[in-house]
C-alpha cells in the first residue's frame, strides 16, 4: 500500500501506525474489481483478479466452517444434558446439589482448558489446538457414554470440559486471523452459530432418545455428541495455519502462501504480509525492552491494553451473568414451573428453544458487518431485558395463582424464545468476535483465553447456583436478578464498548490507543482510513 509507517514509541505494545496527520487509503481486501477497468485494458487479466479474489472468499469461509466444528460440541453438551439429567436422576439416583455440580462444572473444568490453550496455540500453532480439542472431547464423551456411576460420569465431564475449553477459545482468535476485516465480524460468528446449532441438535436427540429405557437413553444421548469431532480429521486437511502465528515463527514464506489463498492477489498477501511483520516486529521491541512474559503484561497492563481487557472480559462476563445458559440448561425445570407437566412435552418445547436461538443467530451473521457491532448489542441487551423482567413476573404471579396456567405458558415460552433469540442476534456471537479481534498480536491468543475463563467462571457460577436461588426466592425472583444484570450490561456497552466494524486488527489496537476515542467518541476509521489518531 505504500504506507509510511513509523513506531509508537510508547512502550504500550501498540503496532505500527502510519504517519500521524496523513490521510491513507487502504484497498480492502476483498474489494471488487472496479467494473471501469474490465473494458479494453487488459481484460483476461482482471476477469483472472476477480475469480481468484471469489475463490479467496469461498476458501475462508470453508476455513472458518471447519474451524468452528469444535464448537458443536459445546452446543450439544449444553443442549443435551438439559434432557440428560432428568433421566441420569432416576438411574443414577442423584441429587440436587449432585445436579448442578454434574451441569456447572463443565463451565469451571473448561478454565483449564482455555488458560491452557492460549500457551499451547502459541506453542504448536492455532490448527493443531483445534485437533487437541476434538481430541479431548471425544475421550471424555466416551467416558460419559460408558459410566456406571456418578464418579466415572464426573470424570467424563471433566475431560469433556476441558476439551471444550480449548475450541471455545481458539476457534475465534483462528477466524480473526485469516479473515478480511470487512467480513471478521460474520465470519468470527460461526462458532457461535454451530453452538446454536449444536444446543439445537441436543435438544432433537434428547427428544428423539426419550423412548429409551432410562439405564440408555441419556447414554446414547451423550454418545451422538462424539459424531461432529470425526470430521475435525477431515478439516486438518483443507485449514491452512494461522498467517499471523507463522509470522511470530519467522514462517514469512508460509505465511505469504496462506495470505495468497486468502486475499486472492500477490500484491494483497505482500501488504498484509508487511502489515502483520510490522506488528510482530513491534510487539517483540516491545517484549525485549520491557523484558516481560506475556502473562505479565496481562496482569500490569498499559493503559491501553487495560482498557482492551476491561472491554473484553467485561463483554464475556455479561454474556453469562445475564443467565443465558441458565435459561438453556434448566429450560425443562422452567417450563415445568410454568406448567408443562409432561416429560415429552417439556422436551418438545425445548426443541422450540432451541430452533428459535439457531434462527436469530443466522440473523445476526447477516448484520454483523452491515450495521456494526455496537447497534446490534443495544438491540440484543435492551431486548434481552424486557424479556427477563417478562419472564419473571409471569412465573411470580404464576406462583401466586393470579393468571391461568395456559396464560402462564404461552407467556412463558414467548419470554424465554425472546431472550435467547435477542441473546443470538447480539451478546451470544458479538461477545466472542470482539473478545478475538480487539487485543494486540502479541498477547491476543492469552487475552482471548482470559476473557473465556471470564466467561466460564460466569458460565459456571450461574449454572450450580441457580437451582439453589430458585429453590431459596423462586424462579420468577431469580430471572428478576438476571433482568437487573441485563438491564446493567445496556450502560456497560454504551461506556466500554467501541465500534470495530471494518477495521483490519492492527486498526483496532489503534482505536484503543485513545482514551477519548475508546469512551465512544466518533472515529473515522470505518473508511479504513487513519485520520491523526494520537495515542496516549
Amino acid at each position: 500500500m505504500g504506507l509510511a509507517e513509523e513506531a509508537i514509541g510508547n512502550g504500550e505494545g501498540l503496532g505500527r501506525l502510519p504517519r500521524l496527520g496523513v490521510k491513507q487509503k487502504y484497498i480492502r481486501m476483498d474489494a471488487q474489481i472496479p467494473e471501469e477497468t474490465t473494458g479494453e485494458e487488459n481484460p483476461n487479466g482482471r476477469k483472472d483478479d476477480s475469480d481468484r479474489i471469489k475463490q479467496s472468499r469461498r476458501y475462508v469461509i470453508a476455513c472458518a466452517v471447519f474451524a468452528s466444528l469444535n464448537s458443536v460440541l459445546l452446543g450439544y453438551d449444553v443442549g443435551v444434558m438439559s434432557g440428560c439429567i432428568l433421566f441420569i436422576q432416576k438411574d443414577l439416583h442423584i441429587n440436587e446439589v449432585q445436579q448442578e455440580v454434574l451441569v456447572g462444572c463443565l463451565s469451571f473444568i473448561s478454565l483449564v482448558g482455555s488458560l491452557a490453550a492460549g500457551r499451547t496455540s502459541d506453542a504448536i500453532g492455532r490448527k493443531w489446538t483445534i485437533a487437541l480439542a476434538a481430541v479431548i472431547f471425544q475421550a471424555g464423551a466416551a467416558v460419559m457414554t460408558f459410566a456406571p456411576s456418578f464418579t466415572v460420569l464426573m470424570v467424563g465431564r471433566l475431560l469433556a470440559g476441558v476439551g471444550i475449553g480449548f475450541s471455545i477459545m481458539i476457534a475465534p482468535v483462528y477466524i480473526a486471523e485469516i479473515s478480511p476485516a470487512v467480513t471478521r465480524g460474520s465470519l468470527s460468528s460461526f462458532p457461535e452459530i454451530f453452538i446454536n446449532v449444536g444446543i439445537l441438535l441436543g435438544y432433537i436427540s434428547n427428544y428423539a432418545f426419550s423412548g429409551l429405557s432410562n439405564h440408555i437413553n441419556w447414554r446414547v444421548m451423550l454418545a451422538v455428541g462424539i459424531l461432529p469431532s470425526v470430521f475435525i480429521g477431515f478439516a486438518l486437511l483443507v485449514i491452512p495455519e494461522s498467517p499471523r502465528w507463522l509470522v511470530l515463527q519467522n514462517r514469512a514464506d508460509e505465511a505469504r502462501s496462506v495470505l495468497v489463498k486468502i486475499v486472492g492477489t500477490e500484491e494483497e498477501a505482500t501488504e498484509r504480509l508487511a502489515e502483520i511483520e510490522t506488528a510482530a516486529l513491534t510487539a517483540t521491541a516491545g517484549k525485549l525492552e520491557s523484558a516481560k512474559p506475556v502473562w505479565s503484561e496481562i496482569l500490569n497492563p498499559s493503559p491501553v491494553l487495560r482498557r482492551m481487557l476491561i472491554t473484553g472480559l467485561g463483554i464475556q462476563c455479561f454474556q453469562q451473568i445475564t443467565g443465558i445458559d441458565a435459561t438453556v440448561y434448566y429450560s425443562p425445570t422452567i417450563l415445568r414451573t410454568a406448567g408443562i407437566k409432561s416429560d415429552n412435552k417439556l422436551l418438545a418445547a425445548t426443541i422450540a428453544v432451541g430452533f428459535t436461538k439457531t434462527v436469530f443467530i443466522l440473523i445476526a451473521i447477516l448484520l454483523i458487518d452491515l450495521v456494526g457491532r455496537k447497534p446490534l448489542l443495544y438491540v440484543s441487551t435492551i431486548g434481552m431485558t424486557i424479556c427477563l423482567f417478562g419472564l419473571a413476573a409471569s412465573l411470580s404471579l404464576l406462583d401466586k395463582g393470579l393468571v391461568s396456567t395456559p396464560a402462564g405458558i404461552a407467556v412463558a415460552m414467548v419470554t424465554v424464545c425472546g431472550n435467547v433469540a435477542f441473546f443470538s442476534v447480539g451478546m451470544g456471537p458479538i461477545s466472542w468476535v470482539m473478545g478475538s479481534e480487539i487485543f494486540p498480536l502479541r498477547v491476543r491468543a492469552q487475552a482471548a483465553a482470559l476473557g473465556t475463563v471470564a466467561n466460564r467462571v460466569s458460565s459456571g457460577l450461574v449454572a450450580m447456583s441457580f437451582l439453589s436461588i430458585c429453590n431459596a426466592i423462586s424462579v420468577g425472583g431469580t430471572f428478576f436478578i438476571f433482568g437487573v444484570l441485563s438491564a446493567l450490561s445496556v450502560a456497560f456497552m454504551y461506556r466500554f464498548v467501541p465500534e470495530t466494524r471494518g477495521k483490519n486488527l492492527e486498526q483496532i489496537e489503534a482505536l484503543f490507543g485513545d482514551e477519548g476515542e475508546w469512551e465512544g467518541k466518533e472515529m473515522e476509521l470505518s473508511n479504513v482510513k487513519y485520520e491523526g489518531i494520537v495515542n496516549k
